[in-house]
């Protein structure tokens, strides 16, 4: 017989779920780029578009820095079935999308090869019409949502809204809006916002500091506030790292511990080597733990059990499958071409920072209380020694010093009050320095 017991509930840092619904032409579009550079922390970007590549407007143009633009990976999309979304989300996890766009959610509800021409067409199959039709269809919205919002990264909606009638006699009147969605869809995500040219209101949340709150043409900064409320709480990522680096693991206590993340979908998770401090993915960092305490813990020096992963004895773990056709896609750059399109000259520059760096930056700095924007990219300046207008601007080597900088104050006891005094110690210095 199951025993259901209740356990102490802990809150865990988590990843953005966002819907962003207006008419066309509020903005949904560009909002969703701009907030995706803030969330994306310096990792890619990935745009499933249905808009009939409408995206594309807000790609870069090459050799035109002028004209702005976003960087963004971009997947066009006619036929709107939920199978091609879940084939579209799990390209998307395996091209490692930090987060990920669907613009417009509307058509996988209302648009061609949308649920709604599913049952149409299942009604036609069914002697029980589209009462009867309903059943199957509803299977399939829940294992698209399932594979959406269990994706291992970001996630923005953008869905439409229209004008919204009620009968009253025989009069009809407008009642305001109504999302081209499922009724009842919005409670699937953390946060809704309703665009109306270019202005953003809240209108649902979870996080209490978002409530209510209007901002025109959201981006990165209110992106820095929806970070900040996911990531108060335990990370689920660390929590099992903390077990892997203990020091009485076991083969065993590996093997329930790569269990456990495929179960939650985090052995793509980048982290920082917990020993070398270099970019790397949870199931890899478990696999490397499990094989080193096997012989010590479980005695066997040929014939091991089956590898952590599943693989067959003897084989190395590979990691995700290869890359699919849909998949390139999804990690391929978008470009916004002009006529005719410009070359422009690609200079590659020092290694820009990593999404891992960005990640553990942003943790390191709430734990010594530095968490809004500005004092961060102040402090970042002055710990690096040049001007830095955003995390992205860093090189690998001046994150790494900026790392190591946060790690050596975040083990002290007195941490956040010391890493004060030491940024405020640098910029008398700097200030001394500019006077002479």
């Amino acid at each position: 017989m199951t025993t259901f017991t209740f356990a102490p509930a802990t809150r865990e840092t988590a990843k953005a779920r966002i819907a962003l619904q207006g008419p066309g032409g509020s903005g949904k579009t560009k909002t969703a780029l701009r907030m995706a550079e803030g969330l994306a922390q310096g990792g890619m970007i990935g745009v499933v578009d249905t808009e009939r590549g409408s995206a594309k407007k807000y790609a870069i143009v090459p050799g035109r820095p002028d004209l702005g633009g976003h960087e963004f990976g971009h997947m066009p999309m006619a036929f709107c079935s939920p199978e091609n979304l879940i084939a579209a989300v799990k390209a998307a996890e395996e091209a490692r999308l930090a987060v990920l766009i669907i613009d417009s959610w509307s058509h996988f509800w209302a648009g061609k090869g949308g649920l709604l021409a599913r049952v149409e067409e299942e009604g036609r199959k069914s002697t029980g019409g589209k009462f009867s039709a309903w059943a199957p269809v509803n299977d399939l919205e829940q294992d698209m949502l399932d594979v959406l919002l269990n994706f291992p990264g970001h996630v923005i909606v953008t869905m439409r809204t229209k004008n919204d009638y009620v009968m009253e006699g025989k009069k009809v009147t407008k009642a305001g809006v109504k999302t081209v969605q499922r009724e009842g869809s919005e409670y699937e995500f953390d946060v809704v916002i309703d665009m109306i040219e270019g202005t953003g209101t809240v209108t649902k949340t979870r996080y209490e500091p978002l409530y209510n709150a209007s901002v025109h043409h959201p981006g990165e900064d209110f992106a820095e506030v929806i970070l900040e409320q996911l990531g108060q709480g335990v990370d689920p990522v660390q929590v099992i790292v903390d077990q892997l680096v203990a020091d009485d693991l076991t083969y065993d206590r590996a093997l329930e511990l790569h269990q456990q993340a495929s179960n939650r979908r985090l052995l793509g998770a980048d982290l920082l080597h917990p020993r070398t401090g270099a970019p790397a993915k949870l199931g890899d960092v478990i696999k490397e733990y499990g094989q080193a305490v096997k012989s010590v813990t479980t005695g066997v020096t040929s014939t091991p059990p089956a590898p952590i992963g599943g693989q067959p004895s003897g084989q190395e773990y590979t990691g995700p499958s290869a890359h699919s056709l849909a998949d390139a896609e999804a990690s391929a750059p978008a470009v916004r071409h002009t006529t005719p399109p410009a070359a422009a000259a690609q200079d590659q520059g020092p290694a820009p920072v990593s999404a891992p760096q960005m990640r553990m930056m942003h943790a390191l700095f709430n734990a010594l209380d530095v968490k809004g924007r500005d004092d961060r990219l102040h402090a970042t300046s002055l710990i690096v020694g040049r001007p830095v207008g955003s995390a992205n601007e860093l090189t690998l080597n001046e994150a790494k010093t900026l790392l190591d900088t946060l790690s050596a104050y975040g083990e002290r006891d007195n941490a956040p009050d010391e890493f004060a005094a030491m940024v405020q110690g640098l910029e008398n210095d700097t200030a001394r320095t500019a006077a002479a």
